[in-house]
């Protein structure tokens, strides 16, 4: 229950978008017809939920009214959570990992979307769970990212490995699986440079990173964990396909669900992507990050109490 007050305080902005507006919609147009149904497109249009999950939205919103005699607001919004949750899938999925340690999750996105953070993050709730984790700062071309790294590193009492700035991000990589090797660590995070996403060389270095775990450990990565920022709306889909393309997503984290109205892309990549949401980010402190409830998700859009 914390966690859908969290996602419901989080989610107040985008509610209050599409929640808000179908609420207002419904009392101006006295009924549910076609108006109606062109009004709520461009809602969710608006939310940035995208044309085709918004067609299909729709689509199912129209068969269950036609079977509804009395359609009212609590109707609306449930006959939408029961679409959102089909689109999202009715459980939430767990991050892959290894048969036996160590599990590697390559952390990939652009700059600003909270990666390194979510990174830090997630070496914190391993460490809590009392595995052994090992930070590799392999976005060596921002000092910054490097320092962030340590300091969640002291934080959830996980090993570093980084390099001087502008070493070969491949070789901390396989540095740090050569200490999480010796030092029998269970989880290997891979933090990774994040110049923008339209650069072919960024993605090239991703690649060979990538190639460098493939190499040193068979059947690794076993997550490819994006971080998406959910306040940049349609953007973000443009995003999760481009890094999708290149090293083969598994998940996406998604961040700064508290400032946007457009927490719909959320659907977006799920139906044309097929990318399933796995952590979102909840607040700025070290626990905030918790697993994707695809069904809380669903209640949090949509209740207005």
């Amino acid at each position: 229950m914390q966690f859908l007050q969290k996602l419901k305080a989080g989610l107040s902005k985008t509610r209050e978008n599409l929640a808000g507006r179908i609420e207002k919609l419904f009392t101006r147009t006295r009924g549910v017809e076609e108006d109606f149904f062109e009004q709520l497109e461009e809602i969710l249009l608006g939310a940035d939920v995208g044309v085709t999950t918004t067609l299909r939205l729709v689509d199912g919103l129209r068969e269950k009214v036609k079977k509804e005699r009395n359609v009212d607001v609590p109707f609306l919004f449930s006959a939408l959570r029961e679409e959102v949750v089909k689109i999202l899938g009715e459980d939430f999925q767990p991050l892959n990992m290894a048969p036996s340690p160590p599990t590697v999750i390559l952390v990939v996105g652009v700059n600003g979307s909270g990666k390194t953070t979510t990174t830090g993050k997630l070496a914190y709730r391993f460490s809590r769970q009392g595995q052994r984790v090992i930070l590799a700062a392999a976005d060596t071309f921002r000092a910054a990212a490097a320092d962030q790294l340590a300091i969640w590193a002291k934080k959830a009492g996980a090993t570093l490995i980084q390099h001087q700035p502008g070493a070969d991000p491949g070789a901390v990589t396989f540095d740090a699986l050569k200490a999480a090797f010796s030092r029998k660590a269970d989880v290997v995070l891979v933090d990774t440079a994040g110049r923008l996403h339209t650069k072919g060389n960024l993605m090239e270095e991703l690649k060979k990173i990538r190639r460098v775990i493939e190499r040193e450990l068979p059947g690794a990565p076993h997550e490819v964990l994006l971080v998406l920022d959910a306040t940049i709306g349609q953007n973000a889909l443009v995003q999760a396909r481009l890094f999708k393309e290149a090293v083969g997503v598994t998940g996406i984290a998604l961040t700064k669900l508290d400032g946007t109205a457009k927490g719909g892309v959320v659907l977006a990549i799920a139906q044309e992507l097929n990318i399933p949401v796995k952590l979102v980010g909840v607040g700025e402190g070290p626990e905030d990050l918790e697993d994707f409830q695809p069904q809380e998700f669903a209640q949090a859009l949509f209740d207005r109490n």
